[in-house]
């Protein structure tokens, strides 16, 4: 589809919407998260998708009185996934439209993620130089469902949010792009057309 007629400027998640990398990010969590004696069910991995790491590990081990260095057993948990790198493969239907898009409109990354694994993903699925611009946990306080990373990223395009068309995977991310008052393409509908 060609997205140029209706909008200024594309805008992708990575983690389960450019990479199909969220099976492998929970294998990391569980790896993880068993060390330090804090559960985390696979259905509440899936609904907290695009949380940033940090945040996730705050929160659960509030949730469980569990006292956790978040810093610390973040970067463990950024560490396995990354052991996990070679096996993590791109989502096709989604690669294919910001290929068809590359160089004819601005387009940018949005994600919950750590820049650094963000472009370690990228360069694995040969996708990193597609992108204007790339928006990473660390540069926003606030974080999906808000808007911020979505419209940091509309931003740094100068792109009115509201020409912006973003592609995403996760019910926060979807709430974030309503949020950020752009439109938007829930990839898991692609998966089932391809």
């Amino acid at each position: 589809m060609n997205y140029e007629q209706t909008y200024l400027a594309l805008i992708f998640d990575c983690d389960g919407t450019l990479t199909d990398s969220m099976p492998l990010h929970y294998v990391a969590w569980r790896r993880t998260l068993d060390r330090h004696g804090i559960d985390f069910p696979e259905d509440r991995f899936y609904a907290m998708g695009g949380v940033p790491t940090d945040k996730i590990i705050e929160i659960l081990s509030d949730e469980q009185g569990i006292v956790a260095d978040v810093v610390a057993v973040a970067a463990e948990k950024e560490r396995e996934f990354l052991l996990t790198l070679s096996d993590v493969r791109p989502n096709p239907p989604v690669c294919e439209i910001a290929r068809q898009h590359h160089g004819r409109m601005p387009m940018a990354v949005a994600s919950g993620g750590i820049r650094s694994v963000v472009i370690d993903q990228l360069v694995k699925i040969e996708m990193h130089g597609h992108f204007d611009v790339i928006v990473a946990a660390e540069d926003t306080q606030r974080h999906k469902p808000e808007p911020d990373v979505f419209l940091e990223a509309a931003k740094r395009m100068a792109i009115p949010a509201n020409r912006c068309l973003v592609f995403e995977d996760t019910d926060i991310g979807v709430m974030a792009a309503r949020r950020a008052g752009m439109d938007f393409v829930d990839v898991r509908t692609l998966r089932k057309q391809f």
